[in-house]
């Protein structure tokens, strides 16, 4: 007679995080002035880690901010004289080149506007920088941040377990492997004998060459 019955097959493998994201500072040579979380905490996207000592940042942003209304106020004297130039002109008392020069001179005045204003953006990007946040909702897996230390670049701040999921990856050989599906369902056996139900979401398409 025929029949059917399910096959099991048993694996062993580490937990590990779904996704790790490692977290550090934009900006080098700045000391770290305050730390927010520690490793086991769990953030929301956007929560502030750390905060970088930022007063060199702040001040250079006040300057640039004060540079730009400088020159917002210049752009509207030099616009003023170019009507006025303009309408002299179709009365008649002043030449055509010295309309040509007031409009220049209005030119250059809104180019220079908009390099400090590129500034200021540039400026007030870097204060923001100076709150380290995290990139995704998640669970701190690591922490290298201390207060008083000197961020470096590409150097490690912080690592987040994105979304506090973790994976279980199972070693299998190369022929139990080939009976393995994605979607199948899977019981994983962790603490106590606590059963945690799954499916498979992946299955690599290689094996190690040495142990198959």
């Amino acid at each position: 007679a025929e029949a059917q019955w399910t096959q099991t097959l048993a694996a062993n493998g580490n937990v590990v995080a779904w996704q790790e994201a490692v977290i550090g500072s934009e900006l080098s040579g700045l000391r770290i002035a305050e730390v927010k979380v520690n490793v086991g905490d769990s953030v929301q996207r956007g929560g502030l880690l750390a905060t970088l000592a930022a007063d060199t940042q702040q001040a250079t942003e006040a300057e640039s901010r004060a540079a730009l209304m400088e020159s917002e106020a210049e752009l509207a004297e030099v616009m003023a004289n170019a009507a006025r130039a303009r309408k002299l002109r179709a009365s008649g008392f002043i030449s055509e080149q010295q309309v040509i020069q007031a409009g220049t001179a209005e030119q250059t005045a809104r180019a220079r506007m908009e390099v400090k204003r590129a500034r200021l953006q540039a400026d007030a990007l870097r204060v923001a920088q100076t709150r380290i946040v995290a990139p995704d909702a998640g669970i701190i897996s690591a922490s290298n941040a201390t207060v008083g230390t000197l961020t470096q670049p590409g150097a490690e701040l912080f690592r987040l377990i994105r979304q506090g999921r973790l994976e279980w990856r199972a070693e299998l050989t190369a022929d139990e492997s080939a009976q393995v599906r994605k979607g199948m369902a899977v019981e994983l056996m962790v603490a106590q004998g606590q059963v945690v139900h799954g499916k498979v979401g992946a299955v690599s398409p290689a094996v190690d060459a040495k142990t198959r």
